[in-house]
């Protein structure tokens, strides 16, 4: 279900970032003092990783010292991004299946902007209920393919 709403067109142009080299703990603190929970990893324009929260609790809990680590050594480097020109339905449905909770917006390699689930919801609320009644189809849909048939469902399922 299009919306005609583009990623680009409601974005966060103003995103935060950093760079690779950049300490763990600088980024911690960039992330606090402007109340986000990702860091866009760029050199120059283009991205290269995300650092999320995620992240870093992981390395914290496996490194236990964070003191002289970079971002580079703990960031996602396989970065699931999205083009400005893209409805927010797309970026909607590709945060639901990749179980994330924002986007970079990318246009060829450079970097734009940032989306998020908030941003999303704040244009169009109902959005977020038609993408899980739509993905619990789906789900309802695999079971009867696992069950072998609508009979075998049933009686599995529903009885």
């Amino acid at each position: 279900m299009k919306t005609g709403i583009k990623v680009g067109d409601i974005m966060t142009r103003n995103f935060v970032y950093c760079e690779p080299d950049t300490k763990v703990i600088e980024g911690v603190k960039k992330m606090v003092s402007k109340k986000v929970g990702s860091l866009i990893v760029k050199e120059k324009d283009k991205i290269s990783g995300i650092v999320t929260e995620w992240d870093i609790l992981s390395a914290l809990a496996k490194l236990r010292d964070l003191k002289d680590v970079k971002i580079k050594e703990i960031m996602t480097k396989k970065v699931v991004s999205i083009s400005p020109n893209k409805d927010i339905y797309d970026a909607l449905l590709k945060m639901k299946k990749k179980n994330l909770r924002r986007l970079p917006v990318v246009e060829g390699q450079r970097v734009v902007g940032m989306i998020t689930w908030k941003d999303i919801i704040k244009i169009a609320p109902t959005l977020l209920d038609i993408i899980e009644d739509k993905i619990k189809i789906m789900e309802e849909e695999e079971k009867i393919k696992k069950a072998g048939g609508e009979e075998e469902y049933y009686e599995r399922y529903l009885k």
